[in-house]
């Protein structure tokens, strides 16, 4: 489903129906640039990690944008996929399966899969050889908003053995990384790549492909991340540390690629006279994330008849809606001193995960995304 704009931006949708519930707006045409510049920049096969965002109309959006692989982590990533685009290839790189899951991965012909220790891999029997595995690997790097090595991965000396191991099942011997959350650091591919090289040379092994994982940082505050460094700084370390031939790459990012492409529209239900504002979503809606990572400055307050509210700010609690007291941004937010019941506060870059995390506690919660033609 390829939606169709039906509004030019937020504003004009705003000023004409005054909506009372929280929802998203969407467009499609970022989206498709954002997968065009990822098409374009990095160096080899770009997946979609579909738990970032599974929305029909962003699957549907990113194939047609000439994206063709995705990154799934569940049967129910794999059925929402083949349902939008049912010649897709899927990589299943969540590395802790169950017996049935791999059933039904495999009844999905899922080309790819990585391990992080010798229970996984052997669960991984009944795929076929021509399956790719790749040998998750995990390093103390820096530079990421969390690390995702303490809960995946296998340090260097395990994930020698576990290669060799691959290989001599008779799979496609790979290696994957994930260099953390919201990186921006080009030198922490850097630090892997190099690792995974060695990791190859110690095992005996030839890698076919070298998955160097998602973590690419979406625009959440100051000057947007570099991601075109990024991608010149992996070719020039997969150059250097592979010599002769070179694996081919893949990368998943999910964050980076959908971020941009939607802004979350909350309203002011309250304004107290200690300056607190209360909004009607917040942690427990599309704002779930911003406990872990924290709030960026993307924010935006527009009147009842869309105009942007400007002059001075001042940093305010910020509360959600729901009865939990604990329902409150981590940080004060600066907004306008001017800010009243009634106005919008647009949170922009925020297509991943806000509507991943969305619980529905009490009843509030993003439940509608409008489709516009661009979001500023």
């Amino acid at each position: 489903m390829r939606a169709t704009p039906n509004w030019a931006d937020p504003a004009s949708h705003i000023a004409r129906h005054l909506p009372d519930e929280a929802l998203h707006y969407f467009s499609p045409a970022t989206l498709q640039t954002t997968a065009k510049r990822f098409l374009s920049g990095f160096p080899g096969l770009v997946t979609y990690a579909v738990k970032a965002n599974p929305g029909e109309e962003v699957l549907a959006n990113l194939w047609a944008a000439g994206i063709t692989a995705f990154d799934v982590a569940s049967p129910q990533e794999m059925t929402a996929v083949r349902a939008t685009c049912p010649g897709a290839v899927l990589h299943y790189n969540n590395p802790v399966r169950s017996a049935a899951e791999v059933d039904f991965a495999r009844g999905m012909g899922v080309a790819s899969c990585s391990v992080d220790c010798p229970s996984e891999l052997a669960r991984l029997d009944p795929l076929p050889r021509t399956t790719e595995v790749a040998v998750r690997l995990a390093l103390p790097v820096v530079g990421a908003a969390y690390d995702f090595g303490e809960k995946f991965g296998a340090p260097p000396e395990a994930a020698v053995d576990l290669l060799r191991e691959v290989a001599r099942m008779g799979f496609k011997p790979a290696i994957t990384f994930h260099p953390g959350t919201q990186c921006a650091d080009p030198a922490a591919w850097g630090a892997y790549i190099r690792a995974s090289a060695e990791v190859a040379r110690m095992a005996g092994v030839p890698i076919g492909r070298l998955n160097v994982g998602g973590g690419f940082a979406a625009h959440r505050s100051g000057p947007a991340p570099d991601l075109e460094a990024i991608f010149d700084r992996i070719a020039e370390e997969v150059a250097t540390a592979f010599p002769g031939t070179p694996p081919a790459l893949v990368c998943e990012p999910g964050r980076a690629m959908v971020a941009e492409a939607f802004t979350l529209a909350t309203r002011v239900k309250a304004v107290r006279g200690t300056g607190a504002v209360f909004l009607n979503d917040g942690h427990y809606g599309g704002l779930g994330e911003i406990r872990d990572i924290g709030l960026g400055d993307r924010v935006r307050v527009l009147a009842p008849d869309g105009r942007l509210r400007a002059g001075a700010f001042t940093p305010r609690i910020v509360f959600g809606p729901t009865c939990d007291s604990l329902d409150r941004l981590r940080d004060p937010l600066a907004l306008p001193e001017e800010i009243a019941v009634g106005d919008y506060v647009l949170f922009d870059g925020m297509g991943a995960y806000s509507r991943s995390l969305a619980t529905g506690f009490n009843g509030y919660g993003p439940k509608e995304t409008i489709t516009v033609e661009r979001l500023g």
